[in-house]
C-alpha cells in the first residue's frame, strides 16, 4: 500500500504541518486555485495524494480557451450548434434564436453567435446563454 502525504507548494520548510485548530484565517496558507476557483488551506484533507502523484493545475482553463474564439455572426435567426467544426461528444443538436441583439452562446460548448442583421458593433457586449 502506498503512503499518502500532503502535496502543498506552500507547507513549511521544516515540513511540520499545523494541525487544523491551529489554522486560522491569518496564518492559512492556500495552494493554487483550481478551474473552479477553489483553493485548499495547507491541511485539507482533500490535499492528500499519493506520494508518486502530486497534486497538478491544467492552466489552460475551457472558460478561457472558448472566450478568445470570436462569436460568429451568422445571417438567419436561429442557428444549429453540434459543438463546432468537430462534433463534441455528448453535444446535441442545438437551436439558438438569434433574435434578440448581442451575442448568443451556446449552453453546451460556449461558441457564441450573433445576428448580423440585429446586432450592431456596440451590441456585442449583450451576451446571452441558451440551454
Amino acid at each position: 500500500m502506498q503512503s499518502i502525504r500532503h502535496a502543498s507548494t506552500n507547507l513549511p520548510q521544516d515540513g511540520k504541518v499545523p494541525e487544523p485548530k491551529e489554522i486560522t484565517p491569518q496564518n492559512a496558507q492556500f495552494d493554487e486555485v483550481t478551474h473552479t476557483g477553489q483553493a485548499w488551506d495547507q491541511r485539507d484533507y482533500r490535499l492528500a495524494r499519493y506520494e508518486n502523484n502530486p497534486k497538478t493545475i491544467n492552466p489552460n482553463i475551457a472558460a478561457h480557451l472558448i472566450a478568445e474564439i470570436p462569436p460568429k455572426p451568422i445571417e438567419e435567426r436561429i442557428v444549429s450548434c453540434e459543438g463546432g467544426e468537430i462534433p463534441a461528444l455528448g453535444h446535441p443538436l442545438v437551436y439558438i434564436n438569434l433574435d434578440k441583439p448581442g451575442t448568443h452562446a451556446c449552453g453546451y460548448c460556449g461558441q457564441r453567435f450573433y445576428n448580423s442583421h440585429v446586432t450592431k458593433e456596440k451590441d456585442l457586449s449583450i451576451h446571452h446563454i441558451e440551454c
